[in-house]
């Protein structure tokens, strides 16, 4: 992950502020606008192109025979429809969402599964504005013709405020390159009626050849191709130093007190990509958590380290064991609530200042056959909010 911070500010919640773009938000329809005039020098060849984000687009979409008409600012019906598009200076992309009823929990609250389809969505979005992601997830055109594939490596998501059944949101995302076989994408979410930052997320991803399932370095084509619609200089949504999306995920140890074992894939669960889809991994972590926080507590953090791919033959075990850290103690995760007072389930109790009764887990998805590890995590929980 990376380290370096593009504010300087100390403060985090000042941070979020400067670390935002302050291009206003604009539909695929900006194509008929003015951008900024930021520009950036790439090599094709033994040409040398000076290009604005923007005009990349229209020569890449005219490169490359896009079926998305550009003249105008028309694009494909769905371009049409979608409350999003790339915002003034052409660098990041900002869309809209309804939260639907069928998206929601008990709670009627949105879900983790809802926030990470949206922002893989957006993504999704993001790519295809600028002329990717034709029969992919962000593939560009050399990848397509070297059977390339970007998979997920790291995804750390933080949700400060859940929102709800018709609440409208807004996401803002954009990706950066991140050492020889990586890239990075990040996202910022947005209450639209009070402007409040509701989350935020970072992700790496990785390249893997389709047919060998090999990773494959990056390389200068590929990078060619997606680097002119980056930030020039690093961009983070979590610019603050040691901040929890670079914490390493402990190794679990057994005993293990909490598992769901003998999971299937199924047959919707499978993406594109032609193995199953990584916002699954999210519900199969959630099924060994212990009843006794999911009805009292909302998870406000969770990070997850991609190990191997998942097949639709594969069985997998969930594993669940509350992580006890630095500075905290183990308390019954019931106490002081209106919980069971014969409650036997075991957390996490963080006693710092900032984070009363913090809940923290670790979890472990592997073959139910062999044992070999899948996916390594880590969540946070905190009480659930009177309602």
């Amino acid at each position: 992950m990376l380290n370096f911070s593009s504010c300087n500010v100390t403060d985090p919640g000042q941070a979020l502020p400067q670390c935002r773009f302050a291009g206003s938000f604009a539909p695929l329809s900006f194509l008929r606008c003015t951008p900024r005039a930021v520009s950036f020098s790439f090599s094709r060849s033994s040409s040398r192109l000076t290009l604005s984000p923007v005009q990349a687009v229209l020569s890449y979409r005219q490169q490359v025979g896009s079926d998305a008409a550009v003249e105008s600012g028309s694009g494909s019906l769905a371009d049409r429809l979608r409350l999003g598009g790339l915002t003034e200076d052409g660098l990041s992309y900002k869309e809209k969402f309804i939260v639907r009823c069928y998206e929601v929990g008990i709670n009627k609250t949105a879900t983790i599964e809802t926030i990470a389809n949206l922002l893989q969505e957006v993504g999704g979005n993001h790519a295809q504005s600028v002329g990717f992601s034709t029969d992919g997830f962000a593939t560009t055109p050399t990848m397509r013709k070297l059977h390339l594939i970007w998979v997920t490596a790291r995804m750390h998501i933080e949700v400060y405020k859940y929102p709800a059944w018709s609440d409208v949101i807004e996401i803002e995302t954009w990706c950066q390159n991140e050492g020889r076989i990586g890239t990075r994408r990040d996202w910022i979410l947005k209450d639209v009626a009070t402007g409040e930052v509701i989350g935020r997320a970072t992700s790496k991803w990785v390249m893997m050849n389709q047919d060998t399932r090999r990773l494959q370095k990056v390389n200068d084509d590929v990078k060619e191709e997606y680097l002119i619609f980056c930030p020039r200089e690093p961009r983070l949504a979590f610019p603050e130093e040691n901040n929890k999306s670079t914490k390493k995920i402990a190794k679990f140890e057994d005993p293990v007190q909490y598992s769901k074992l003998g999971l299937k894939p199924r047959r919707a669960d499978l993406d594109m990509n032609q193995h199953v889809n990584n916002v699954t991994y999210i519900g199969w972590v959630l099924e060994s958590m212990p009843e006794e926080i999911i009805d009292t507590y909302e998870l406000q953090t969770i990070t997850l380290d991609y190990r191997r791919e998942c097949q639709q033959d594969d069985v997998v075990d969930s594993l669940t064991s509350p992580e006890l850290a630095e500075g905290t103690e183990t308390v019954s995760v019931l106490h002081g609530t209106n919980g069971s007072a014969t409650a036997t389930a075991t957390a996490t109790a963080t006693t710092r200042g900032d984070q009363p009764g913090c809940h923290q887990f670790l979890h472990l998805l592997r073959l139910s056959g062999d044992g070999q590890e899948i996916n390594r995590g880590r969540t946070e929980w905190r009480k659930k909010p009177t309602r």
